[in-house]
């Protein structure tokens, strides 16, 4: 199943959301770019995590290859991230 979200580790704690948007629009359009902990965190924070959504699926395959791109300080690590739905029972025998 061919997803359309991408998974950014190891974002340096000094990127912004502006920042990784202007990255990744270069490899297609945006529907939706969340950041965590977000730009507004008083927490420090030693790394940060951004979830991307493309508009086409085609865009995902496209931005693994900036696996390993040093972005700011840190070498970003670009994964395709499906999103798995948790049950709302789970039977118990």
């Amino acid at each position: 199943m061919a997803t359309d979200v991408i998974q950014v580790t190891n974002v340096s704690p000094s990127a912004t959301s502006e920042q990784m948007k202007t990255l990744f629009t270069f490899l297609g359009k945006i529907d939706e770019l969340r950041l965590f902990p977000s730009d507004e965190s008083p927490l420090p924070v030693t790394s940060r995590v951004c979830f991307v959504k493309f508009h086409e699926a085609d865009s995902v395959g496209v931005a693994q290859h900036l696996t390993n791109t040093v972005f700011i300080d840190r070498a970003l690590i670009v994964v395709p991230y499906t999103e798995v739905k948790q049950p709302t029972r789970v039977a118990c025998s």
